[in-house]
């Protein structure tokens, strides 16, 4: 299953007028990330960066002037996340103006059907937050202490370890349920075999009896009374 962690800088908040002037993508492969990322600036075509845009990321208009227009990228944006589900923090904000930027070229917007919202994965695992990115590093142990101004490519990184932990962590990444595993560090194929012989109990008499003697202590309403009883007269 190949899977797309993206970000958006944009000059704005406001998808009608303002624009998108940063693009940063990582690719995982099975819940594992790959080590291709897709990465470009993009020059916002006359409209200036918002002060308050400026100051979280950085990005003036004088360091994008040099830089590719939309249409110029679109196609190789396009083909690194062909086919693949596209992850984001509160996606709906990056798909609308990638979106928005599409529309402008007469080009098919991103189906919503592809999005995968970290953000809401995360209120629903946290209800209590906090649910942005520092906060989502900080729960997992996270190192995010590059992260002094926001970057696509940078947060598309940090987003990719939030969102392995969010689903159950490297362990969930693994397909237990076949024969052949690949360990995450070599990638060499290992063989998980039954043991074809339970191992021995390691509870005594003594065990037993002390925790028949608590049985009787408790009563027969103990949830798991009925159950033991008829382990023990097998």
């Amino acid at each position: 299953m190949r899977e797309i962690i993206f970000d958006t800088e944009t000059t704005g908040l406001d998808k009608t007028e303002d624009r998108v002037i940063e693009i940063g993508c990582v690719e995982l492969e099975n819940r594992f990330p790959t080590g291709r990322t897709f990465h470009t600036y993009i020059n916002p075509q006359g409209r200036r960066v918002h002060p308050d845009a400026l100051a979280i990321h950085g990005i003036s208009n004088e360091a994008l002037s040099d830089k590719p227009v939309f249409p110029a990228i679109v196609k190789d944006f396009l083909t690194f996340t062909h086919g693949a589900m596209l992850v984001a923090h509160n996606a709906m904000f990056d798909l609308g103006f990638i979106n928005a930027e599409l529309e402008r070229i007469g080009h098919a917007p991103i189906s919503v059907s592809r999005i995968i919202d970290t953000l809401r994965l995360a209120r629903r695992k946290h209800p209590m937050g906090p649910n942005s990115l520092d906060g989502l590093c900080k729960r997992y142990g996270i190192d995010s202490s590059l992260r002094t101004l926001h970057g696509a490519l940078l947060d598309s990184k940090i987003l990719a370890d939030i969102y392995i932990e969010l689903i159950g962590g490297k362990q969930g990444a693994l397909d237990l349920d076949s024969v052949n595993v690949k360990k995450g560090i070599t990638n060499e194929p290992i063989t998980i075999k039954s043991r074809p012989v339970a191992l021995p109990a390691r509870l005594t008499e003594k065990d037993l009896l002390d925790h028949r003697q608590f049985l009787g202590r408790i009563g027969e309403k103990a949830l798991w009374f009925a159950r033991y009883c008829s382990t023990v007269r097998r």
